[in-house]
């Protein structure tokens, strides 16, 4: 036995040896230990504009998990006009450089290297909001998505902002930090290079010699004050994917002017515009309705036209494409930024040999919505208060757990993790609860990336999965529980509406368990994805649909990457959205239904017939086998609020005897899965 485990060992060590991911790569004299970094992101956690701990304990998660380099202060701003009203890393002041250098120290202790993006938005500052300065650019040309009208930089503003970029790559070196980028794409130095925004004819417009010297500019100023050591590089737009703006020749062109300047270390390849909601889910930042990595091409192409280090980070999702990604030789560096914010332990993982244990990015966009917090990784941007990981409990217990929908499976997990005897029921054949409905919708397929992994972590834990289980008091008293967690969720909610018996669900049409007719009015009173997915899969298959919502607009409650994919497809579909309507009530008449329809701004009621209404409307919590096991609990199955959120060390009991009986995700309200998940895993790590 021994000699076969040193086999096995030995083996193991040389696969890793020869993994693409885990090579070292050297810039001038800066040494990466592999190959996988996180670029610059907006996390929305500093204390304003300086990275204070919870700022730091993001980015000190991912480098103690291993990879090589992470890079913080997206949009960082270099002057004191670059604000977008908040969220940023100032680099415009001296006061920030003791906070760097702490950050960089707490980074550096776990052998990964720290750069930060500095940048001034130009036109998407805003003018409204933090300082309310004008905002500025080399036209004025206003943005779409920051709505503000930019005046015209003249040559003192840019002499002034071509000096605030220097001192602040050098407060990033006084800071400790190994480097820093600059940022072209929709930032003032890609609104210079662009002649969709630089209509200027001076000595900075017109040409594309002309309209780089003030990014050349920029960049010798930035050599100057910080030297040779450090380095510099530039997250370049590659193509702006738009007949107005830079073509792929023209960004060539613009690289290789660059870096003939000298004063460049490496190129972070960026595609596409991001002056709208929609270009920059498509481009910038893809969302769900686009592929995993899908600029590959284009990025290898522009490596053919190029000398420098190369790195590119877009929806590079897990480890199999970023290996790719290496071992295709497209980049030197891959940014697996979003898959840190799912799993900050990647490269540990691999290290270990376990990579199928890494947590997966699914693609859902939640950290774009909620800033690095994770639809399905509650600790993640919540380090201070929820670190990562489980310690194991001093007294293992029996623990049941009714429901294997989001909330019961991470109850289960972690419960598990803990040293726990677990047993997990769930009433359907299958695990994953109001996942799987999600997940039947083809644009969120990925969704199941969730359920899988967390089934995955429960047969390695040895959890007793019982399925087709619909339990009741006496099969939860039977396994003698220490604790018992209702993750029972819930049931589609329509109690509210008269004429609802003539109704379908979202659940009925994602889940195929009704027909579907050609003629359909949905109604959706939560701006989450589920109506909307209805809505595509009817107008998809040819039928005539028209969308209701209480709300002013489609698709309030959502990150903007997907709530853009889906108005794009309303719009291609041409499927009418009635807006600030609320369902009143459905009537049979004879062969169609007819919904009355109340206007919530003047109560003005009108009616429209369908030959099907589907209702999204959340749901009501299935809590029957909870309300029958409060009586012998310990805690009248209540959760203790203050201690559930650490303001008291111990949870306030009822009685001495007996189980504790906790509810948790939908089963208590119709929530979201991070929602969910966050309530299983703050409360079972305490158990």
């Amino acid at each position: 036995m021994s000699a076969h485990f040193e086999t096995g060992e030995k083996k193991h060590s040389s696969t890793l040896s020869k993994d693409p991911l885990l090579q070292p790569f050297q810039i001038k004299g800066v040494n990466f230990k592999n190959r996988i970094i996180s670029t610059s992101h907006a996390s929305m956690l500093d204390d304003s504009g300086v990275p204070g701990e919870r700022y730091i304990r993001y980015h000190e998660e991912k480098a103690r998990g291993g990879l090589a380099m992470t890079m913080i202060g997206g949009s960082a701003m270099s002057s004191v006009d670059s604000s977008w009203g908040g969220g940023q890393i100032d680099l415009a002041g001296d006061s920030v450089i003791p906070h760097l250098q702490h950050l960089s120290q707490r980074i550096h202790a776990h052998g990964a290297k720290v750069m930060s993006q500095v940048s001034h938005l130009g036109r998407r500052a805003t003018s409204f909001a933090a300082g309310h300065l004008p905002a500025l650019a080399p036209s004025r040309v206003r943005e779409t998505r920051t709505r503000n009208f930019p005046r015209e930089m003249d040559e003192a503003d840019i002499a002034r902002v071509i000096s605030d970029y220097a001192e602040a790559a050098l407060r990033c070196k006084e800071g400790g930090l190994d480097g820093i980028e600059t940022v072209t794409g929709g930032h003032l130095l890609g609104q210079f290079m662009s002649p969709v925004t630089n209509l200027r004819n001076d000595r900075f417009g017109g040409s594309l010699q002309n309209r780089a010297r003030f990014v050349l500019m920029v960049h010798e100023a930035i050599r100057k004050a910080v030297g040779d050591e450090m380095l510099v590089g530039i997250r370049f737009v590659i193509d702006e994917a738009s007949p107005e703006g830079l073509s792929t020749s023209d960004c060539f062109e613009l690289a290789r002017i660059l870096e003939a300047e000298g004063h460049l270390d490496f190129f972070n390849a960026i595609f596409g515009r991001m002056d709208s909601d929609l270009v920059l889910s498509e481009h910038n930042m893809p969302g769900m309705f686009q592929r995993s990595a899908p600029f590959l091409t284009e990025v290898a192409a522009f490596r053919r036209e190029t000398q420098l280090p190369l790195m590119h980070a877009a929806a590079v999702r897990d480890v199999a494409t970023a290996r790719h990604v290496i071992s295709s030789g497209i980049v030197d560096l891959v940014g697996m930024t979003r898959a840190h914010i799912a799993d900050p332990q990647i490269v540990q993982k691999l290290m270990q040999g376990q990579e199928e244990r890494i947590r997966p990015c699914v693609g859902a966009s939640y950290c774009l919505y909620k800033k690095v917090n994770c639809v399905h990784n509650p600790s993640t941007g919540r380090e201070t208060v929820l670190p990562h990981g489980v310690l194991p409990a001093s007294v293992p217990k029996t623990a049941v757990v009714v429901g294997g929908g989001a909330a019961g499976l991470e109850a289960a997990r972690v419960l598990a993790e803990r040293g726990h005897r677990v047993v997990l029921f769930e009433a359907g054949a299958r695990l994953g609860g109001q996942i799987l409905v999600a997940a039947a919708a083809e644009e969120r397929r990925d969704l199941i990336g969730i359920v899988d992994w967390r089934v995955a972590e429960l047969d390695r834990l040895g959890v007793d999965q019982r399925l087709n289980a619909f339990v009741d008091e006496a099969d939860v008293l039977a396994e003698r529980p220490d604790i018992v967690i209702m993750a029972t969720g819930g049931l589609p909610d329509l109690d509210w509406l008269e004429g609802a018996e003539y109704c379908d669900t979202t659940w009925d049409i994602l889940t195929n368990a009704v027909p579907r007719q050609q003629d359909v009015l949905i109604y959706d009173a939560t701006g989450r994805q589920a109506a909307a997915s209805c809505a595509l899969k009817f107008g998809e298959a040819g039928a005539s649909v028209r969308f209701v919502t209480p709300d002013d607009a489609v698709a309030l409650d959502m990150p903007y990457t997907d709530k853009s994919g889906y108005r794009q497809r309303f719009a291609r579909l041409n499927i009418p959205r009635l807006v600030e309507q609320k369902l009143v009530r459905v009537e049979k008449s004879g062969n169609v239904l007819r919904a009355t329809l109340r206007h919530e701004l003047s109560n003005v009621e009108s009616q429209h017939v369908a030959e099907q209404i589907v209702i999204e409307h959340g749901s009501v919590p299935f809590d029957e086998a909870y309300a029958a096991l409060r009586a012998n609990s310990r805690n009248d199955g209540k959760t203790d609020l203050e201690w559930l959120l650490d303001r008291r060390e111990t949870p306030t009991k009822i009685r001495s005897e007996g189980y504790e009986l906790h509810q948790i995700g939908d089963a208590v309200s119709s929530r979201d899965i991070y929602s969910a998940i966050q309530d299983a895993f703050r409360l079972c790590r305490k158990l």
